[in-house]
């Protein structure tokens, strides 16, 4: 079964005639089957913790385009919630949480590994996909970058700049690692229950890593993904691990090695020949389409996606956006892509 799966072939270093294709965000508003199961649901949270309605979403776009990979539906803030966190989300303004900037705080959440119990509905969404997937579809399973996930704890909400974060990070220092160190040994947890469960795949997403600069970059974004990938790999050394710092430009160089990831997922901040001459020679690379092309389509979507399948083929190579689809994206766009990669 695992010899027909392209993005575990393309993982493992294999350079493939066609890149094997997903999205992130793949399951999402853009999709009507999405936004119907959603109002079942009756709100997002609800959707993550129904395993049924959870996985449900997630094999949408299977059906519909058949995808090389799923990715689970759950979201980044599940792990502060099951930490002690507040969490609700505003419709049409996103998440909101109660906020950890002192140790008074930072005292108030659980264990790292007291996580369990809570997040259980999310590891049986992943067993119900494990056996409901094609055999051919590989089963990706994602947490946040603790970077990414504190930017959130700290300001309770997402902010432009993620200035909170980094006004934390340089007032109390001792206080921020702490919850660097909480959130970490929370996803390690967290990740490597949804592996027993049976994802195929592990992806650590840091999508505010662009935001850190000097040395703070490798402390507070490579150094916490490589943590989690060390543990991970040693606990399941045959799951590959998918690591996204994005916005970090040209100090994508070298993040194969700094973090220990398998697969390296690039925005569209980089030109993709750069990330073949770059980035690909040490390994899988997975990107790097425009997400505004999902929504404008054309010509253009057809050029961009032939020029980065071109420049990228000479190495492993995993096709997705640079960033996720958005809520007004065209879902005949999604097919015009996935057509124009499968016949470039």
């Amino acid at each position: 079964m695992t010899a027909k799966k392209t993005v575990l072939r393309a993982l493992a270093g294999e350079v493939l005639p066609t890149p094997p294709i997903w999205m992130m965000r793949q399951a999402g508003r853009y999709l009507p089957e999405y936004r119907a199961t959603r109002a079942q649901a009756g709100d997002f949270l609800s959707l993550c913790y129904n395993p049924e309605l959870a996985a449900e979403v997630t094999l949408q776009p299977i059906r519909r385009y058949g995808f090389n990979a799923a990715i689970l539906f759950a979201d980044i803030l599940l792990v502060p919630q099951a930490l002690g966190a507040d969490l609700w989300f505003v419709t049409g303004e996103g998440p909101r949480l109660s906020t950890i900037t002192s140790q008074a705080e930072l005292d108030k959440l659980v264990p790292a590994d007291a996580i369990h119990d809570h997040l259980s509905p999310i590891y049986e969404t992943v067993k119900i996909l494990s056996r409901e997937l094609p055999s051919e579809t590989t089963l990706i399973g994602f947490a946040g970058a603790p970077w990414t996930v504190a930017t959130y704890m700290i300001a309770g909400r997402g902010t432009p700049d993620q200035g909170p974060a980094h006004a934390l990070k340089d007032a109390d220092r001792v206080v921020f690692d702490a919850l660097m160190d909480r959130i970490t040994e929370a996803t390690i947890h967290y990740m490597s229950a949804q592996i027993e469960a049976g994802a195929e795949v592990m992806k650590i997403f840091d999508s505010w890593a662009g935001s850190l600069q000097g040395a703070d970059f490798a402390q507070y974004s490579i150094k916490p993904m490589q943590r989690i990938t060390s543990a991970l790999k040693e606990k399941h050394p045959h799951v590959p691990i998918i690591a996204f710092p994005r916005g970090a430009g040209e100090r994508y160089q070298g993040a194969h090695a700094a973090i220990g990831a398998d697969c390296i997922a690039i925005d569209d901040g980089v030109d993709a020949s750069w990330v073949a001459q770059h980035v690909q020679p040490d390994g899988c690379v997975q990107g790097n389409l425009k997400s505004s092309h999902m929504v404008t389509g054309g010509e253009a979507l057809v050029s961009e996606t032939r020029r980065i399948v071109e420049a990228l083929r000479g190495g492993p190579h995993i096709f997705n956006l640079g960033h996720g689809i958005t809520p007004d994206a065209d879902p005949e766009n999604v097919q015009l892509m996935i057509d124009t990669v499968r016949n470039a």
